[in-house]
């Protein structure tokens, strides 16, 4: 998957990710819960650009096509804003 290089791989791997299958589940802003997901397991903050390729990997497991994962920084960043105002 584009996108996914050895970090990301072993991120997903850690958060019990193991197939495209598994990713073909999830909704765009389940990349949210991976992220702080994955915070937990590791006991540290990730860049927020982590949430941009969870959702890059999300968008190609429901056969999208590949796009590099700052495409999705403006959506990401809009459900931040719109998640902060409740």
């Amino acid at each position: 998957m584009a996108n996914v290089g050895p970090a990301t791989l072993g991120d997903l791997k850690l958060l019990g990710i193991q197939r495209v299958a598994h990713l073909a589940k999830l909704q765009p802003s389940d990349a949210f819960v991976l992220w702080r997901k994955l915070g937990r397991l590791t006991g540290g903050l990730h860049d927020p650009c982590v949430i941009d390729v969870f959702m890059s990997v999300i968008s190609q497991a429901h056969g999208n096509n590949p796009c590099p994962w700052w495409h999705f920084t403006k959506q990401r960043k809009a459900m931040m804003a719109a998640h902060a105002k409740h």
